[in-house]
C-alpha cells in the first residue's frame, strides 16, 4: 500500500526546523512551535488550522506550499490527518437538514453545482458509505473545505462549522499517490 510522506517547516518557503510523517498528526505543537509551510512528497493530506483536526481546512497533494496563508488558514497549521488511497466505488448520502432530515439525495460521483443538480441549498448531515469525499462553500469546488471519510455526519454545525453552506462536493481519487 502506498502511504503518504509530508515534511512541515516552522517558517514560510521551507524555512527553519522541520516535522516529517506518513500519518496522522492531532497536534503539530508538539514537534514544532509553528508550522508556516509544508511539503507533500507523496499522498494526500487535510491540514488544518487548529490542533486536534479542527478549524479551517484545506486539502493538500504532492506539491510544495510554502505560505500558509495563501491555503486560507488563518493561523498557522496545527494538525493534520493523512488520506488514505480508496479504491472502488464511491457512495454518500446528503441531508439537507441535520440529523439526517429533509430533502435527501445519494451521490457516487462528484457535484459541481448541489443547487442546480439537486435543487437543494443547503446539506447539514450527510452519510458517507464509501470513499473519501471533500466538501466546498461554493459551486464549482471553489471556498473553504471539509473533509468526510466515512462514517455519519448527523450535524456540520456540530463540526464547528456553523454558518456555512456546502454547494459542492468532490471525491477524493486516488489519483493524487
Amino acid at each position: 500500500m502506498t502511504m503518504g510522506k509530508i515534511i512541515f517547516y516552522e517558517d514560510r518557503n521551507f524555512q527553519g526546523r522541520s516535522y516529517e510523517t506518513s500519518g496522522d498528526c492531532a497536534e503539530l505543537t508538539s514537534y514544532l512551535s509553528r508550522c508556516h509551510s509544508c511539503r507533500v512528497e507523496s499522498g494526500c493530506f487535510m491540514v488544518y488550522d487548529r490542533t486536534n483536526y479542527m478549524g479551517n481546512q484545506y486539502f493538500v497533494r504532492r506539491g510544495e506550499y510554502s505560505d500558509y496563508q495563501r491555503m486560507g488558514m488563518s493561523d498557522c497549521i496545527r494538525s493534520s490527518r493523512m488520506i488514505p488511497m480508496h479504491r472502488g466505488q464511491f457512495r454518500m448520502k446528503i441531508y439537507e437538514r441535520e440529523n439526517f432530515g429533509g430533502q435527501s439525495h445519494e451521490l457516487m460521483d462528484d457535484c459541481d453545482n448541489m443547487m442546480e443538480r439537486y435543487r437543494m441549498n443547503d446539506c447539514q448531515s450527510c452519510h458517507v458509505m464509501d470513499g473519501h469525499w471533500l466538501m466546498y462553500e461554493q459551486p464549482h469546488y471553489k471556498g473553504r473545505q471539509m473533509y468526510l471519510r466515512p462514517g455519519e455526519y448527523r450535524s456540520f454545525r456540530d463540526m464547528g462549522m456553523s454558518g456555512m453552506k456546502w454547494m459542492s462536493m468532490r471525491r477524493i481519487m486516488d489519483s493524487c499517490y
